[in-house]
């Protein structure tokens, strides 16, 4: 099966490059999400409503999950045992990891009776403070971690890593 956030993306030799797109992919899906609320305020839960739902969804509940399963099944364990300073990156983006998967564990349950989020304040903080803890998160990563992976792992590891991220999407190599 393919993953549509892979999908238009470089392919798993450079898996790097794939975790640099996938946070593109993860941050349109964050705009969706932010742009949700006003347009139900103005339309109505009417099929575009619906459909961002279903794609937001997807994203954040398989394609979101498989990037943080690539990090840490397989490039953290590797990354983890070459400094102190990536441990402690490793050990913050672990942490942030925990705490966007519980606001979206929030969202997710707003987002299956859709009518309930038209005037729903708390909705719309969750949704802010997800989006916003996102984008820190994807950035920081961004610059901190795939940086200093990309200069650290050897061709082996980075094949490696490749292969497991396309098993878990089930993409044959």
């Amino acid at each position: 099966m393919n993953d549509p956030l892979t999908a238009g993306t470089p392919d798993f030799n450079d898996p790097l490059a794939v975790l640099r797109a996938d946070h593109e992919h993860i941050l349109e899906h964050c705009d969706i999400l932010e742009k949700l609320l006003p347009h139900i305020a103005e339309n109505g839960i009417d099929a575009d409503a619906r459909s961002a739902i279903s794609r937001v969804v997807h994203c954040f509940t398989t394609s979101a999950v498989h990037h943080h399963q690539d990090k840490a099944q397989d490039l953290f364990p590797i990354l983890n045992r070459q400094s102190l300073k990536l441990a402690d990156i490793i050990y913050r983006l672990k942490r942030e990891h925990g705490e966007l998967a519980g606001l979206w564990d929030t969202i997710l349950a707003d987002l299956k009776t859709p009518a309930t989020i038209l005037d729903n304040k708390a909705f719309a903080t969750q949704v802010e403070k997800f989006c916003s803890g996102y984008r820190q998160h994807l950035a920081y990563e961004t610059r901190e971690l795939l940086g200093i992976a990309q200069h650290i792992l050897s061709q082996r590891q980075i094949e490696e890593l490749g292969d497991a991220m396309a098993r878990r999407r089930g993409v044959k190599r």
